[in-house]
């Protein structure tokens, strides 16, 4: 059984029709990239699957289907999502956003700890972690999403265009990084623009 499997979903914007009958899925373990040009519905395909658009077809999350839940239910079962757009709160410390990504956990030790990782993942953040989150370089806010997104401890990480905007050598640290998340038991959705 698929860890992620979306079936037949389409999503329209009023009489707009963004996404036509979808389906893919994602293995426990794996990272799945979905590859397109600007405009093809990739980002709204995600937004659905969070539960931020309605869609028709089937999503289901660990054989669960996810009609019914909340963005935040489907957050607290293992499934996360870091915006093309980064959605970062500016004025708030680095770490300050990051502990936003356990707003849901009451386990404050293990926050702690998972904290302490998202450090020695990045430890640019630790080095900033009272700067206000407005001032980091993009690949630093970068950085700052993919760690609060971890700090949920999802099971599953849906990535929209984490290399936009960024310089080659910072992709690359982030697509390293990325790549050793299926170390901690976390598989990715991928979408990009550029294969």
């Amino acid at each position: 059984m698929p860890l992620l499997s979306i079936q037949n979903v389409s999503v329209s914007y009023g009489k707009v029709e963004a996404v036509r009958n979808v389906s893919l899925s994602v293995e426990e373990g794996r990272i799945v990239t979905v590859i397109g040009p600007n405009g093809a519905g990739k980002s709204t395909l995600m937004l659905a699957t969070m539960g931020l658009l309605r869609l028709q077809g089937s999503v289901t999350f660990q054989g669960e289907d996810l009609s019914h839940l909340s963005v935040e239910d489907r957050v607290e079962r293992g499934l996360c999502l870091v915006p093309e757009k980064r959605e970062l709160f500016h004025q708030m410390s680095v770490r300050d956003n990051l502990l936003l990504g356990s707003y849901s956990r009451s386990d404050r030790d293990a926050v702690a700890a998972d904290l302490d990782a998202v450090y020695l993942r990045f430890p640019r953040l630790k080095e900033r972690h009272r700067q206000a989150a407005g001032t980091l370089s993009g690949g630093e806010r970068q950085m700052l999403a993919l760690g609060r997104a971890l700090m949920s401890r999802p099971k599953l990480l849906i990535l929209d265009e984490p290399s936009l905007g960024l310089a080659p050598l910072i992709v690359r640290e982030i697509f390293d990084t990325i790549a050793s998340l299926r170390e901690i038991g976390v598989s990715v959705l991928l979408v990009e623009q550029n294969a």
